[in-house]
């Protein structure tokens, strides 16, 4: 969320230390604030200070720039007054910052009453009251219907022990533990977040025993607190996010990437989406083509043939068979072709010939097994099994990924955006603020590491080769782009990126690593996802000496580190939906290369396309298998040799024999032509083939307009 004049928030605990300086930094930006606190005196004087600098953005207001609210946040009455006065005032909450805090007075062991002035009220005020305000925020902001952040305050005790406070520790933890199990409203456009700072000089903190604070670094900066919790409401990709300040490494997203590894389990989504299940009753064929390797070649054509197949029922119990709609091209598919991916020789390779080629695909679940339960027929589902190349494909239930809707993008999100998005966060371990490195950026996974890296918060580079691409790129909020057919890309990151760069995220190899690696800054990491250069000729995947390289991140202490896809398949369905999340809010582009390829027997020339450079963004294959085939959304029928474009029918469609279309569908289009007015174009030929009474419906339909057009 941009901090901009005109939003509104409210502060608990914002008359004194941490809240008051969000309070004032806040109103320092135009913001209308409400600062909710115990104390009278000190919340009226912050108060003031606030309006007096909101003031300076606005004029002729009707209301207060800035409110205070005396208010007990343990008492749940006065605290919904306090939201209620809020959002009366101000037409709704943009952020709510929960401040509020307080120490034991004495050890909880040597309480003898209940604690009631205590013990117990450190965690009513420290937990209780941050569950009820982050409560009241949350509805606020659904009511409204509009994109919120909410800030709860923890502490850096409450990531590891604090022994001279363990109840101010224990709820702090609370705190802590609680903000990161709410990651998933931000499906719903709110974001919940904990800042944790370590001890800055406030009431609270003098407290506490002096040789305590010095072993911690001494007290940090209250512009410190500020910039952190600026970060945790302005950073859209952070949802559940905790953020530790400390002395020792500044601002810093907790657990470290070490720690996540061991401890952290992430947070599921409250529930996925469901799927657009179509009732359908989809007519099996006998048989169905698919693509097969009958020969070790990095040649991909030489290695490939199209094979006719039975299709054999019943499905086993635990499968699926999933009716292909889109599949995937990727750079790989000649290193599967040449057996690269399987162990062994090439003799024990050879044993295994002929075997399914393709990685990825979307379409609808056409039959299940009898012990499935989980999947329905009709279900839009994706795969990253080999096989993707196939009219029809059976695959173990447990390897299928619903999905909302089986689109091109889909397939793009698939190994392109998996590999993206769990490199950068497993292998790169990136964060926010560094500067970031692309290399064939205007590729299939390219794109994607792009929009991560810049929604993470950093500064993105890429390289890409052509105007085209470089439009592209840039239209996607690169930094700078590096176009190597018209600038030097060595010349470029010495000049302007002197110190290097952070993360690289690369897949050229060749020199193209040296670059990169000779780019790197101290402490940095590149990621080695793939070597596109070397997968090229008849030899194939020619593995290369890289002179030097360890005496290299030796000196600047760096790390290089590989990443291959397929073994990290536990987080594929985690890191699908984000990625779907992200690109059903607009927060996340797809580019799908516009070149059409048609049907199975077009593969060979999709894998020698891409293996061309002329692609921008994801190449793919529409396998559809028989003569008509849908796809949802913008509903496209396509044959091999006919194409009609319809807009939104949700059904699907089979004929082996002819290309036509079921009288009751061309009703339905009808219907969603007049409301919404879509063009219908139609290939001359494709008309003359379907029934007149169909033709008869078409000409009829009050759509926009009725175009006749040729090829």
């Amino acid at each position: 969320m941009e901090l901009r004049p005109g939003l509104s928030a409210l502060v608990t605990g914002g008359a004194s230390g941490i809240g008051r300086a969000l309070v004032l930094a806040l109103a320092q930006k135009g913001i209308f604030v409400t600062v909710v606190d115990f104390s009278q005196d000190k919340g009226e004087q912050v108060a003031s200070l606030a309006e007096k600098e909101v003031s300076k953005f606005h004029s002729r207001l009707e209301f207060a720039p800035a409110l205070f609210i005396k208010c007990d946040v343990t008492d749940s009455n006065e605290l919904t007054a306090a939201f209620e006065k809020h959002v009366k005032t101000y037409g709704g909450l943009d952020i709510c910052i929960n401040c509020a805090g307080i120490a034991t007075p004495v050890p909880f062991y040597q309480d003898k009453t209940d604690g009631a002035k205590s013990w117990r009220r450190a965690v009513d005020v420290n937990f209780v009251a941050v569950i009820d305000s982050t409560r009241l925020a949350i509805r606020a902001m659904q009511e409204a219907k509009r994109p919120g952040v909410i800030i709860n305050v923890g502490s850096a005790s409450g990531l590891y022990p604090m022994y001279p406070d363990p109840v101010y520790s224990g709820s702090k933890g609370g705190v802590v533990l609680f903000t990161r199990s709410l990651a998933p409203y931000k499906r719903q456009g709110i974001r919940i977040n904990v800042l944790c700072p370590e001890f800055i000089q406030t009431e609270l903190a003098s407290k506490v025993d002096p040789k305590f604070i010095d072993l911690m670094g001494g007290f940090l900066p209250m512009e410190m607190a500020v910039k952190g919790a600026f970060e945790l409401i302005t950073n859209e990709s952070k949802a559940g996010a905790c953020m530790w300040i400390s002395n020792r490494r500044g601002l810093e997203y907790w657990p470290t990437p070490a720690e996540e590894e061991k401890y952290r389990v992430r947070p599921k989504t409250l529930r996925r989406k469901s799927p657009d299940v179509v009732p359908l009753n989809i007519q099996l064929p006998q048989s169905f083509e698919k693509i097969v390797v009958h020969t070790l070649s990095h040649n991909f054509r030489t290695a490939t043939r199209v094979q006719r197949t039975l299709l054999t029922l019943p499905l086993k119990p635990d499968y699926v068979l999933l009716k292909i709609i889109y599949a995937g091209v990727n750079a790989s598919d000649v290193n599967f072709s040449s057996g690269r991916y399987f162990g062994g020789g090439n003799k024990d390779i050879s044993s295994l010939l002929p075997f399914d080629a393709g990685f990825e695909g979307v379409g609808i679940i056409a039959a299940i097994g009898d012990s499935v339960k989980h999947l329905k027929v009709g279900t839009p589902a994706a795969i990253m099994t080999f096989g993707s190349y196939a009219e029809f494909t059976m695959v173990p239930a447990k390897h299928i990924l619903p999905v909302a809707r089986p689109d091109p993008e889909v397939v793009a999100m698939l190994t392109s955006g998996l590999t993206a998005s769990i490199a950068l966060e497993k292998a790169a371990q990136m964060d926010s603020g560094k500067t970031v490195l692309v290399t064939a950026a205007a590729g299939g996974t390219g794109q994607f590491a792009v929009q991560l890296a810049k929604l993470a918060g950093n500064k993105v580079i890429a390289t890409c080769g052509g105007k085209d691409k470089a439009k592209l790129l840039k239209d996607l909020g690169v930094d700078r782009v590096i176009d190597y057919k018209a600038e030097n890309i060595k010349t470029v990151l010495k000049n302007e990126f002197p110190k290097g760069v952070d993360i690289v995220y690369e897949s050229v190899g060749g020199e193209m690593f040296d670059l990169c690696l000779n780019a790197l800054a101290t402490y940095g990491r590149l990621v080695v996802i793939g070597m596109i250069s070397q997968y090229q000729g008849e030899e194939g995947w020619k593995p290369r000496a890289y002179t030097g390289l360890c005496e290299k991140i030796l000196a600047k202490s760096q790390t290089v580190a590989g990443f291959f896809l397929v073994q990290y398949a536990h987080l594929w369905q985690e890191h699908l939906d984000k990625l779907v999340d992200l690109y059903s809010s607009g927060k996340l582009k797809v580019a799908v290369d516009p070149k059409p390829f048609l049907g199975i027997r077009s593969v060979a020339d999709a894998v020698d396309y891409l293996h061309s450079g002329k692609s921008v963004g994801k190449c793919e294959n529409f396998s559809f298998c028989l003569s008509v085939a849908l796809c949802f959304g913008s509903v496209i029928l396509m044959s091999e040799n006919h194409s009609i474009m319809f807009g939104s029918i949700f059904e699907l469609f089979d004929s082996s024999k002819s290309f036509t279309m079921p009288i009751e569908a061309m009703k339905i289009f009808g219907a969603i032509s007049r409301n919404k007015g879509f063009a219908v174009a139609i290939n001359l030929q494709a008309e003359e083939l379907l029934p007149a009474k169909t033709s008869k419906l078409l000409h009829q339909s009050k759509c926009g307009q009725y175009h006749k057009h040729r090829g």
